[in-house]
């Protein structure tokens, strides 16, 4: 079955997304899609923000044994951008500095998701303590 059309669709308030199951994953991908549709991305920019996404809530999912993903619009000056937060409860990232390294990976990938992630952002940040999980927060604004 085709996915579902993409609808220019985004409000101001926050958009909050389960990352539970492989499907949520699909479901994250055209949330966002629509979400940078609505905001006015162009077609190259609406990929970097889905595949960021879908990277971010993929290690949730794996590495994170699930979590949320949300997608907040956000304005600065006479610019628009998608703030997305990824949060999961894992056991969080050790060593940060190694994970955004390429080629780095703890589990079967190649190792280019979290530091891909934060090339395609703007902005970028992490916050990870062993035991407590782990959140990133990741923006990326539409050109001037």
């Amino acid at each position: 079955m085709p996915p579902p059309a993409v609808r220019p669709v985004c409000t101001e308030a926050p958009s909050v997304y389960a990352v539970r199951t492989e499907e949520d994953l699909v479901t994250v991908r055209h949330a966002v899609r629509a979400a940078t549709v609505g905001l006015g991305f162009g077609i190259v920019d609406q990929t970097r923000v889905v595949t960021a996404a879908s990277e971010l809530a993929r290690n949730a999912y794996a590495h994170g044994g699930g979590g949320t993903l949300t997608l907040e619009p956000v304005r600065r000056g006479g610019r628009r951008g998608l703030r997305l937060t990824v949060r999961d409860e894992g056991p969080g990232i050790p060593d940060v500095e190694s994970a955004l390294t390429d080629g780095f990976t703890t589990g079967t990938g190649l190792g280019h998701g979290l530091g891909g992630a934060r090339r395609l952002m703007d902005e970028f940040a992490i916050e990870t303590a062993p035991g407590r999980g782990t959140t990133v927060v990741a923006t990326r604004w539409t050109a001037p």
